[in-house]
């Protein structure tokens, strides 16, 4: 049911080409916000847009490497210049890691994993929080992981990733819980996703592998952690301030 608490808001989400980041502006788009959608591929960009568009929703689509500050600062910029406002960000690119022991880990993917989850999450802050803080508020919700709150054999350096996403995000809240702009995180479980389907290969055996983490018995959804992040930014979670939000499905507490 649409609460129309979100008509005419603005809200940035990043890795919005697919699966959580497109679930998640869908879902703005259905409560009436505007969305400025944000991702690396273009292409997947421009066709989440046309969904919010078909939806009789606004939306902008911006081709954007979250890990390049000047990147993330233009995407900004031109929310700015399209709507004159940010009320509502969703810091949501990321990226899982090779499976492999730390020890066979190279720099490179350590770089890699570190840039696309956290540095990305720390830029997009950076310049969202100057535009919240100049109008006298917003939200900002972070993707994190299950992998941020418990460990995971095979990767050391995504489970690093996101636990770094949760200090961040609890550090940021404190920083500016007295300025009107709630900084909180979710941490889904396994998802039925592009990211779920490169890490248990394609194949029903990784598929079956998957869903036997789940207590619950079963995939998560992307519109289940959309619900989580619309919460997250809604007023009924007013209080909530550098929470780390579990949608998991059971997966940290089996």
């Amino acid at each position: 049911m649409t609460t129309g608490e979100f008509a005419g808001k603005v809200a940035f989400v990043t890795g919005a080409a697919t699966g959580i980041g497109r679930a998640t502006a869908l879902a703005f788009a259905r409560e009436k916000a505007r969305l400025v959608v944000v991702d690396i591929d273009e292409a997947g960009c421009n066709d989440t847009a046309n969904l919010v568009k078909e939806m009789g929703g606004e939306a902008r689509a911006i081709r954007a490497d979250v890990t390049r500050e000047d990147q993330v600062r233009s995407a900004i910029d031109r929310t700015r210049e399209s709507y004159g406002r940010l009320d509502i960000a969703h810091n949501n690119a990321g990226k899982f890691q090779v499976v492999q022991p730390l020890g066979t880990t190279s720099s490179d993917e350590w770089h890699r994993i570190m840039d696309i989850n956290v540095t990305s999450t720390f830029l997009c802050m950076r310049y969202q929080i100057p535009v919240m803080l100049e109008q006298g508020g917003g939200c900002i919700v972070n993707m994190s992981s299950g992998a941020g709150l418990i460990g995971t054999k095979g990767a050391a350096v995504y489970g690093a990733a996101k636990h770094a996403v949760i200090g961040l995000t609890r550090s940021a809240a404190l920083d500016y819980a007295t300025s009107n702009i709630r900084i909180n995180a979710v941490c889904p479980g396994v998802i039925e996703t592009n990211m779920m389907l490169e890490v248990s290969g394609g194949t029903d055996e990784g598929r079956a592998a998957m869903i036997e983490m789940e207590p619950i018995g079963r995939l998560g959804q992307p519109e289940e952690i959309a619900s989580a992040v619309l919460w997250l930014c809604s007023k009924h979670a007013a209080f909530a301030i550098g929470h780390a939000m579990v949608v998991d499905g059971g997966h940290t507490i089996r």
